[in-house]
């Protein structure tokens, strides 16, 4: 019963072309390809997706999502201790983190001390890690 509609078309199509059509071939029951993972920045990211965020410098954060994807975020500007300590904290009351937030640095040892404060920038998808 799900078939009729493609049979339908299919007949519909060839009924449509004669031997002597310059046009190409008309597909009939072609599958849509899978939609492409995003390759152009964000500017926000779900904080439920992401599983964990590893600083590599004092401008980029990278975020390792649930669905193998790694988003890069580039700082607009350098985020003093942030490559040194390697920890931030961020507050938002939504559900996702954007690029208009803001990270501070968390300092280690001598107990709960903070650093630099800093606005963060685009994420950029770089792919499942490796």
């Amino acid at each position: 019963m799900t078939r009729w509609p493609w049979v339908a078309l299919a007949v519909a199509v060839a009924g449509c072309g004669g031997s002597t059509s310059t046009r190409p071939p008309v597909a009939t029951a072609t599958a849509i390809p899978p939609r492409p993972a995003a390759t152009e920045a964000q500017s926000c990211v779900e904080l439920s997706r992401i599983r964990e965020a590893r600083v590599v410098d004092d401008r980029t954060i990278d975020f390792y999502l649930a669905n193998r994807l790694v988003l890069r975020n580039t700082l607009p500007n350098a985020c003093p201790q942030l490559g040194f300590e390697k920890a931030f904290t961020y507050s938002t009351s939504l559900s996702r983190l954007c690029a208009v937030d803001i990270i501070t640095v968390i300092l280690q040892g001598g107990g709960p001390r903070t650093g630099a404060s800093c606005g963060l920038g685009a994420f950029t998808p770089l792919g499942p890690p490796k």
